[in-house]
């Protein structure tokens, strides 16, 4: 096996977590387009176990907040916030742990997801739905998940050392 620099270790480690960020992003779009073409050849929801496949769309953010805003405005808000988790993947990636990569790439692909989504049409497509939660997506869970992970993991690990990367965002 051949060693490497730590500059290469970061560069495999940044492009590793938006590779996996990428192949979430693809999967919830996927699924998302299969479930509103089920759901509407065939209206109505349809049983999954606990989960309830029903098919809604979100104007708004989170829990439909800022519905009656232009779609312009939650696109460019959702873009800045996703800008924003992917910048500090690239920056952070390199000295996390892989458990707290994992919770980026889940964080930085399902906000690329529904940020693809909105930006088709204006709204989220939802599809996912428990008698005890509004109606979600994948991508939804990819946050919510990718960030309980990231938690989990940066509690358990010391901080780590200031990377010496002269040159961290390349």
């Amino acid at each position: 096996m051949t060693p490497t620099t730590p500059a290469v270790a970061s560069t495999l480690s940044r492009w590793g977590v938006l590779a996996a960020a990428l192949a979430l992003t693809a999967t919830d779009l996927v699924l998302k387009a299969v479930a509103e073409q089920q759901l509407t050849s065939a209206p109505g929801p349809r049983l999954l176990g606990l989960l309830e496949l029903r098919l809604t769309y979100n104007p708004g953010i989170a829990f439909s907040l800022g519905a009656a805003l232009p779609a312009w405005i939650i696109v460019a808000v959702t873009g800045l916030i996703t800008a924003a988790v992917a910048a500090y993947t690239w920056r952070t990636a390199p000295t996390t742990p892989l458990g707290g990569r994992l919770g980026l790439a889940g964080v930085l692909g399902g906000a690329l997801a529904n940020l693809i989504d909105r930006g088709l049409d204006g709204v989220v497509t939802d599809y996912l739905h428990t008698d005890w939660w509004p109606t979600f997506n994948l991508a939804d869970a990819f946050i919510v998940c990718g960030a309980v992970l990231l938690v989990l993991t940066t509690a358990r690990e010391p901080a780590p050392a200031p990377s010496k990367d002269p040159a961290p965002w390349t």
